[in-house]
């Protein structure tokens, strides 16, 4: 998630404020202190471009 984001010259807040979450919460995300929603993956790989394969490590491409 970090990685893509920072690609992305994004900071916390610019896509916890995508989600609709807080960039605390974002954060503990980016951490893997809490589990990513399934809404929030669907969202972050529509904004990126990518699948949820890739943005989960599970495919190169």
């Amino acid at each position: 998630m970090r990685d893509l984001r920072e690609d992305h010259d994004k900071t916390q807040q610019e896509i916890a404020e995508l989600l609709g979450t807080s960039q605390t919460m974002y954060a503990r995300y980016e951490r893997g202190a809490n589990e990513l929603p399934l809404r929030h993956l669907i969202r972050l790989c529509d904004y990126y471009g990518v699948s949820a394969d890739y943005f989960l490590g599970r495919t190169d491409t």
